[in-house]
């Protein structure tokens, strides 16, 4: 069983939450002068990393607040979880916020509001 490190609300079982896709893609910033192969390109075609990855997941049977992870896609290990605001610098550093993995299986902090998504928004 994977336990996810909820922010708000602790660790918790997998089976709580629902995968919300890969926490590294950004939207285009301007969407109109992006082209249809473009936009193909950036909703369909995804890396599938072995290692390291972050990824969205939202505390659907929870708090319903989404949650940022990094993931080992090899080993299924958590390595640290936060807030929508946490993520890495370019070097794989941690930014402010991003929750170290305690154990092994994830950690939370606080200071975010619950329910900001991937998507700029409330829950889904």
């Amino acid at each position: 069983m994977m336990l996810i490190t909820c922010p708000w609300c602790g660790p918790r079982a997998q089976i709580e939450f629902t995968y919300g896709g890969d926490a590294s893609v950004t939207r285009p910033p301007d969407p109109e002068a992006v082209s249809a192969g473009e936009w193909l390109d950036h909703v369909y075609l995804r890396d599938n990393p072995r290692g390291p990855h972050d990824e969205w997941w939202q505390h659907s049977s929870g708090c319903r607040a989404w949650v940022k992870v990094r993931r080992d896609t090899w080993t299924h290990r958590m390595l640290g979880s936060g807030p929508p605001g946490a993520g890495r610098g370019e070097d794989g550093s941690e930014s402010p916020g991003a929750a170290p993995a305690s154990g092994g299986e994830g950690a939370g902090s606080s200071g975010a509001v619950p329910g900001a998504g991937p998507h700029g928004g409330g829950s889904r």
